[in-house]
């Protein structure tokens, strides 16, 4: 029999990403409504891309809700955290008619 101790082995660590609470601000125009609840994500990355969706889908309904009438609009995702401003995604149209 040996007496040789077992070999060990360093602990594996873990790499944890530090999940902070974003608020989501939406601007239209003039008008703001402020995001009270926020969403928690890992990366600004992620918060990144859930602005660029979420001005997509509002800027889907605002122009459903205009083409009719040939305005335009300003809307913006004003995004924060608890320390302040994070981002902010973009978006200006307008539509011109020509002939009614």
């Amino acid at each position: 029999m040996s007496s040789a101790k077992p070999k060990s082995y360093p602990k594996a660590t873990t790499v944890r990403s530090e999940r902070k609470r974003y608020f989501f601000d939406i601007r239209e125009d003039d008008e703001i409504a402020v995001d009270e609840e926020g969403l928690v994500f890992a990366s600004v990355q992620a918060v990144q891309e859930e602005a660029a969706r979420s001005l997509a889908d509002i800027a889907q309904d605002a122009v459903c809700a205009s083409a009719s009438q040939g305005i335009g609009h300003y809307m913006a995702i004003e995004v924060r955290d608890d320390a302040g401003p994070v981002l902010q995604a973009t978006l200006t149209f307008s539509v011109a008619r020509h002939r009614h």
